[in-house]
């Protein structure tokens, strides 16, 4: 293990739930808008993960008021409260950016199956 490594390993989070592209995600980012702090929710679709380790990534896509919108969120960042899955999507791809072509009901994604729960 070299000397990065242990000097991040405290920093890397442990409540973060099990990631997959497809799923659909709320995060809870804390937003600073002048002198005040409050926090956002952002919810989508998880469309890629980048990295590993401290530097892990998530690009989360919703649409909101017809335009599609993309956040891309450091995962051990202390601005993120929370992430929450809400339901796990079946994607094929590790990076879905075939959803951005689409809109609707075509942008929807089969519920994951898991065996016997």
């Amino acid at each position: 293990m070299n000397v990065l490594d242990e000097i991040t390993q405290d920093q890397i989070r442990t409540d973060i739930p099990e990631l997959a592209p497809g799923d659909t995600v709320r995060v809870a980012a804390k937003v600073v808008e002048g002198n005040r702090e409050r926090v956002q929710v952002f919810e989508g679709t998880v469309m890629r993960l980048r990295g590993g380790g401290i530097q892990r990534s998530i690009t989360v896509r919703r649409v909101a008021s017809g335009v599609g919108v993309e956040r891309t969120f450091k995962v051990n960042s202390p601005r993120i409260d929370k992430i929450e899955v809400v339901r796990h999507g079946q994607a094929r791809r590790a990076q879905l950016y075939f959803l951005r072509g689409r809109s609707g009901k075509a942008a929807t994604l089969r519920e994951r199956r898991t065996p016997n729960s």
